[in-house]
């Protein structure tokens, strides 16, 4: 039965503002192919003339398109509406680990669409009530667990306490499974900027009960202020009725709604097993509730994701707090760029150490994002010497710049 209720000379600052200027300047749902097919086979045919692989639109072409597109969005929003409608009609009960800043923003939109309950370790009854949720004191962690209905727990806690809370959680979980049935385990959900950190760990310590996904909402409080319309949001359906899934299939379902698991086997996302269906069920209702707030959703495996924001957000984050080191402030005369420059300042470092911190040790793709910011500073650095004819009067040029 289903339940939801970051001393360096001026030179080598410049040469950091610069390459930052130039990164800075540089930095809802995929198609499904049954969708396609019926777009084809709906949109109206004119006996329109290819010329040269042009097509030469005859009279009325324009209106008949017109009309089929607002047919399309009506269907759409009609669409929108039912699923709206499915997702209010059975809410989910949602416990959220870590009631700070990142865990009351995300309660926030969650109570609009169910229950939600959060626990941490300083006291947010006040907030709680203010936005509708509920609120147990992380030193009552059982009565979170045991006294809740709960069908999702999201774990917002930081990178570096991430495995102690989840060890902390489980004798709690197997507790609750013993008293009310294996199926009694929530989904498990994780927030963290770093993902096969986390996935590692959730697969390790967590009963194989308990279905996980991993996810990554790719903003926060300070960039999200106006609403989550428009942000990325990342996410690795992992594991669903003890199926540990093969996250570069799952992710990326044909047209029959086949996938594999880890094991090679062929499974469909409708079978008829009803653990299966629950486990599915309540995994699209949580993700329906990023959708509904405007998310673009990116399944993407663990490992895809770490190996990209190694690429974007950790070296942002490093080269914010490089810069931040530097002491630079503004002047009379800045640029647009070097106000870019501060804003990236002012925005890494209003983050804590901590995330920081755990973007470089928990993610193995950083270490080599710094060896390749190293070696590009050397080769830009040894170029211009080379062109003001210093490369070999300078002790060291040809060396390490950093």
């Amino acid at each position: 039965m289903l339940r939801y209720s970051k001393k360096n000379s001026r030179f080598g600052a410049f040469i950091f503002s610069f390459v930052i200027v130039a990164a800075v300047s540089a930095f809802f749902l995929p198609a499904v192919n049954s969708t396609a097919t019926m777009l084809s086979s709906n949109t109206p045919q004119s006996d329109s003339i290819y010329e040269g692989g042009v097509p030469t639109a005859n009279a009325g072409d324009l209106e008949k398109l017109k009309q089929e597109e607002a047919r399309l969005a009506s269907m759409l929003a009609s669409i929108r509406q039912q699923k709206l409608s499915v997702l209010r009609s059975r809410p989910l009960t949602i416990g959220i680990i870590g009631f700070g800043r990142f865990g009351q923003f995300i309660a926030q939109s969650f109570t609009k669409y169910g229950n939600v309950v959060g626990t941490s370790r300083s006291d947010y009854t006040d907030i709680a009530n203010e936005i509708g949720a509920k609120y147990v004191p992380l030193s009552n962690l059982e009565g979170f667990v045991m006294d809740h209905e709960l069908d999702v727990i999201v774990v917002a806690v930081s990178i570096v306490s991430f495995e102690d809370t989840i060890k902390d959680l489980v004798p709690h979980l197997k507790k609750k499974m013993q008293l009310k049935g294996k199926d009694a385990c929530p989904l498990i959900v994780d927030v963290l900027s770093v993902k096969e950190h986390a996935r590692d760990i959730m697969l390790k310590h967590l009963p194989e009960e308990c279905d996980i996904l991993s996810s990554h909402p790719m903003f926060g409080p300070d960039s999200a202020r106006n609403g989550w319309q428009g942000h990325t949001f990342v996410y690795e359906r992992t594991r669903i009725d003890k199926m540990l899934l093969d996250p570069s299939q799952m992710n990326r379902v044909d047209s029959d709604a086949n996938f594999l698991d880890t094991k090679g086997v062929t499974h469909n996302l409708h079978e008829n097993s009803e653990s299966h269906i629950e486990g599915m069920d309540r995994v699209e209702r949580f993700l329906s509730i990023w959708e509904e707030e405007g998310c673009k959703m990116i399944p993407m495996s663990c490992k895809e994701h770490d190996e990209f924001t190694a690429n974007s957000q950790f070296i942002t984050h490093l080269m914010g707090r490089i810069l931040g080191a530097q002491g630079l402030q503004a002047t009379p005369v800045d640029t647009k760029g070097f106000q870019n420059v501060l804003r990236l300042i002012e925005t890494t470092h209003s983050d804590s150490f901590d995330l920081f911190f755990g973007l470089y040790k928990y993610n193995r793709n950083s270490m080599d994002t710094i060896v390749k910011l190293k070696e590009s500073m050397d080769q830009i650095i040894a170029k211009l010497l080379q062109k003001e004819g210093k490369s070999d009067t300078i002790p060291g040029a040809k060396q390490s710049c950093l």
